[in-house]
């Protein structure tokens, strides 16, 4: 039976995810431009498909632009109030929505409210991956 291991969980190439408990506070964070990026997870489960999931935290104001991925993405929101933009319709979303974007559709978030928004990304497919 696996064993839970410490966080992030990076599984090596051609080994699966284990087990794993994620404690918010003790993620690492990595800045990039005007967002906190905190990888969590990334790799294969025993089911074979790819996973990649990290929480994201967006300023009040500010956006991540438009762009596509050959993965599919899915966003939690945690706090906050986003605008999810896909293939140019732009719903807004506040704390426990959920947004998805099938693969290679445009998507874009910015933060429409007046706090700022936390949201976890999760990336779906072969070899998913993702910027931010």
């Amino acid at each position: 039976m696996p064993i839970a291991v410490e966080l992030p969980a990076f599984a090596a190439p051609g080994e699966p995810l284990p087990s794993a408990t994620f404690e918010f506070g003790k993620l690492p964070v990595e800045e990039r431009d005007h967002a906190e990026i905190r990888s969590i997870m990334k790799g294969e489960p025993v089911t074979g498909e790819s996973v990649e999931v990290h929480e994201s935290t967006l300023p009040n104001g500010f956006s991540h632009a438009p762009h596509h991925h050959a993965h599919s993405e899915m966003w939690l929101i945690r706090e906050g109030t986003l605008q999810l933009t896909i293939n140019a319709t732009p719903p807004v979303l506040g704390p426990g929505g959920l947004g998805f974007v099938r693969s290679n559709e445009k998507p874009g978030i910015r933060n429409v409210g007046t706090t700022t928004a936390n949201y976890y990304v999760v990336a779906i497919a072969p070899d998913a991956d993702t910027q931010a």
